[in-house]
């Protein structure tokens, strides 16, 4: 039975990926003869066609991914690629926990090396074509470098700290599990800002002493305490622009992209945090971990169910051993097919998510002008090159923000 539902889910799924990705291209494509009417007096034709053909190209690549993530998924489970590479590890190590882990990377690099070429073309070629691009091949060998050595340093002891609760904990060893889970999770928030983050881009200081005092005015307004403010080179890896906050209790820290700084004003500049910070102080950042810690917990449950049953193992293509050392097994099937179960419910997080904007740009509005960061934003989608004409049932599927005509009436309500 599970066989079935898997097919069937996965067909489902793909299908409506791929037709909705499809009413994409065709929405955007329709509108790109003539800037919307709000946008007519801001946004050149020539912007507007840019950002139509750029969110084109970033969806077709999109469509081919969705199909060759498809067609591994299969030959991983139902085509038997995972149970070929249980037996040549078991066959190598035994069945104890050095072969559970080697399994569990066999599956880590095999799934990162085909997401790589897509990568790859998506950054030299897509970004590069329209503009955005500012990395280098060796930057981007780096960026990969670093990546997978971070992967190994946090990931490798989180997974065989749960095999070994899995192994040792007895049935309720999902729920120790999860408590390790939010701990790690707390941990990386923590380290995020000094620690990883530094790796990959350089902060510095924000020097500008004048914007400096407007943004710790508008920090005690709001009552946020950060360690700093800083700014980030993102203009070596791309010309988008952006900023946020980030970390965690005493470590939270406000960083800006130089590209923001270099293209908005003061007023500008100031709106687009007290954005930021408006999901500080309506407490999105604390909502939204709860609800993913909870939805875990409930996940690690249905792992821990579903373990016991020989079924859950064989109608997704893999024999367990009778010999044990079916943990790492049970984990790689468990989050392979997990998105296709999920995906039909994953429009309410992007339901919940632009809810969340609307209530942080209201905050903005009432500490900032909201004109400014109307302002603001329009520079952003122009700069990024956002379509202004997303289709609506893509846009409530994956849009974690409102598309820019609704996100902009609400602001202007509140001017």
């Amino acid at each position: 039975m599970l066989t079935y539902l898997f097919v069937i889910a996965l067909l489902a799924m793909v299908a409506t990926k791929l037709w909705l990705a499809s009413r994409q291209i065709r929405h955007v494509a329709s509108h790109r003869a003539a800037v919307p009417e709000r946008f007519a007096q801001t946004i050149s034709l020539e912007s507007h066609q840019r950002a139509a053909d750029y969110t084109i190209a970033r969806t077709r690549l999109t469509m081919v991914e969705i199909v060759v993530g498809a067609v591994l998924l299969v030959v991983l489970t139902l085509f038997g690629l995972l149970q070929w590479l249980n037996i040549a590890i078991t066959s190598w190590l035994g069945h104890g926990f050095a072969a559970q882990l080697g399994l569990i990377a066999a599956v880590a690099i095999i799934t990162s090396l085909v997401d790589l070429p897509f990568d790859y073309y998506r950054q030299f070629v897509v970004e590069t074509r329209f503009g955005f691009n500012r990395m280098t091949p060796k930057l981007f060998a780096l960026d990969l470098v670093k990546t997978v050595a971070l992967g190994v340093a946090l990931g490798l002891p989180l997974v065989a700290a749960v095999l070994w609760l899995m192994g040792r904990a007895g049935a309720l060893w999902w729920l120790w599990a999860w408590v390790l889970w939010v701990g790690f999770n707390s941990l990386v928030l923590v380290l995020y800002p000094t620690v990883i983050a530094p790796l990959f881009n350089k902060f510095v200081p924000l020097d500008d002493m004048t914007l400096r005092r407007r943004i710790e005015a508008l920090m005690a307004r709001c009552g946020f305490a950060a360690k700093g403010l800083f700014v980030m080179d993102g203009s070596r890896r791309s010309a988008h622009g952006n900023a946020y906050f980030t970390g965690f209790g005493a470590a939270k820290r406000i960083v800006f992209f130089d590209t923001l700084l270099a293209r908005l004003s003061g007023d500008e500049i100031e709106a687009v945090l007290a954005h930021e910070l408006g999901h500080f102080k309506r407490k999105h950042v604390l909502k939204r971990l709860v609800v993913t810690f909870l939805i875990s917990l409930a996940l690690l449950a249905l792992l821990g169910w579903l373990v016991e049953h020989a079924w859950f193992y064989t109608q997704l293509g893999v024999m367990p051993s009778l010999a044990g050392g079916n943990d790492a097994l049970a984990l790689i099937l468990f989050f392979l097919v997990l998105p296709v179960f999920v995906f039909f419910v994953s429009p309410l997080g992007s339901l919940t998510s632009r809810k969340h904007e609307f209530e942080a740009d209201a905050f903005a509005a009432g500490q900032t002008r909201a004109e400014d960061l109307v302002s603001a934003l329009v520079k952003l989608y122009q700069d990024n090159a956002s379509t202004l004409t997303p289709d609506p049932l893509y846009t409530a599927f994956y849009y974690s923000h409102p598309p820019a005509s609704q996100r902009i009436d609400r602001l202007l309500a509140h001017a």
